[in-house]
């Protein structure tokens, strides 16, 4: 009784190691796998940043006062007033409105 026991043990240990092994392989792969869909996250981040950048620049372009200045002057006819186009005026304080019944 002894030969086909040690032979059961055998397959048993065999059985054992060969889903130890298999279950390392999977676990591996999918390891691999998670890398790859990290990889790819960071790649379309890395994307995402570049495009957030080039808006920012061209943000700060079209708001840049020499570009308002021209646009201004093709689109609306608009132009810088010259120093005695420009009247200042008086800044309302409350002793005027309380003065006047």
């Amino acid at each position: 009784m002894r030969g086909p026991s040690g032979i059961l043990t055998a397959a048993l240990a065999f059985a054992a190691l060969l889903a130890s092994l298999s279950l390392v392989v999977w676990r591996q792969s999918r390891a691999l796998d998670v890398l790859r869909a990290l990889e790819a996250v960071r790649s379309e981040r890395a994307v995402a940043e570049a495009e957030r950048v080039e808006l920012g620049r061209r943000k700060q372009m079209l708001e840049s006062r020499s570009r308002v200045v021209r646009a201004a002057g093709e689109r609306l006819g608009m132009r810088v007033p010259n120093g005695t186009e420009i009247v200042i005026l008086p800044l309302d304080g409350g002793e005027q409105a309380g003065s006047a019944p």
